[in-house]
């Protein structure tokens, strides 16, 4: 039974051991990839800022006349409701 419980124990201090060793090589990368990432999604917004608009203004040069938004006389009339309760 002692045996069982120091062989698990040396197993799992060998396990996390190498799973720490294993995380100083891969983290590092991972978080360097994401900064990357990060620095080059902020000099694309940085660019299109960057970049001059145009003027606000709005001009309107024909004003069509003639009909208005009516509602044609064949679609019937409007009913008022009551809600029953």
């Amino acid at each position: 039974m002692l045996f069982r419980l120091l062989d698990f124990l040396l197993i799992a201090i060998v396990v996390l051991y190498v799973i720490k060793m294993i995380a100083r090589f891969i983290l590092p990368m991972l978080f360097q990839s994401v900064i990357s990432k990060a620095q080059q999604q902020q000099n694309h917004r940085q660019n299109y800022q960057d970049i001059p608009k145009p003027d606000a203004k709005v001009t309107v040069d024909y004003i069509p006349g003639g009909q208005k938004n009516k509602v044609p006389d064949t679609e019937g009339e409007f009913i008022d409701y009551e809600e029953i309760k």
